[in-house]
């Protein structure tokens, strides 16, 4: 394939490596401060997209009115997504989203739903999560964060919130988020009672589970249409 790389920071340049041992070529790789040419998006057959919160919409809705393919792993800027699946709808466009594209991850995103409905009518379990990750990460909680928390709220009928926060209302669940090191990620969640405490965790020993589940999700991207999720992908 002929990839368009947005966004060249460690991610973007983990995703280049493991791209061109897959066999594929870039066409041009893309960062923060270069313009987005049309002629970029007629030559590429899929665009992948990991930037910064600021400049996420901007990039997704280039390559949906250029009639090129995206996926993006850009956390942070959800509030507009309503703003892009009518762009995509009205382009004819292809776009996919995932706050983490590591199979592992997507696995434990299954799980975390199917312990929030096991555990909903037990009235002793408070839920409450942590996430780590490295110091350069701009976002706090994670878009992984946000998504476990998501999972929760639909399966367990007795919260309908998150907070980033220690201390929280009734109904919410709080996320302590810390930024230490290099660490790539680890997310945590645990319902405790006086009694006992149920946990689950994912921990990410590299960027490697992201890069790799880009790139593969990037292969299957072309021949999809509309908006769709990485559990198409994965058939979950």
């Amino acid at each position: 394939m002929k990839i368009l790389l947005i966004g060249h920071g460690k991610m973007g340049q983990a995703i280049e490596e493991f791209a061109i041992k897959r066999g594929h070529s870039l066409v041009a790789t893309v960062d923060v401060n270069d313009t987005l040419m049309p002629t970029l998006a007629e030559q590429a057959d899929v665009a992948i997209e990991f930037t910064h919160p600021d400049s996420a919409f901007d990039n997704i809705k280039f390559c949906l009115e250029n009639n090129l393919p995206i996926l993006s792993g850009t956390t942070g800027w959800l509030d507009k997504m309503p703003e892009i699946e009518e762009i995509c709808k009205k382009n004819n466009g292809t776009f996919l989203y995932a706050s983490n594209f590591s199979i592992g991850v997507n696995l434990f995103f299954k799980l975390n739903k199917f312990l929030a409905k096991l555990i909903s009518p037990q009235n002793q379990y408070k839920p409450s999560m942590i996430e780590v990750h490295h110091t350069h990460k701009k976002d706090a909680p994670s878009g992984t964060a946000i998504t476990l928390a998501e999972g929760i709220i639909e399966e367990h009928d007795k919260y309908s919130a998150w907070k980033n926060e220690a201390k929280t209302e009734e109904g919410e669940i709080p996320i302590a988020s810390e930024r230490l090191g290099e660490i790539p990620g680890t997310h945590k969640i645990t319902y405790k009672s006086e009694v006992d405490q149920i946990s689950i965790e994912h921990e990410a020993y590299s960027r490697d589970g992201f890069v790799q589940g880009a790139v593969l999700v990037a292969e299957w991207l072309p021949d999809q249409k509309g908006i769709v999720k990485i559990d198409d992908f994965l058939k979950l």
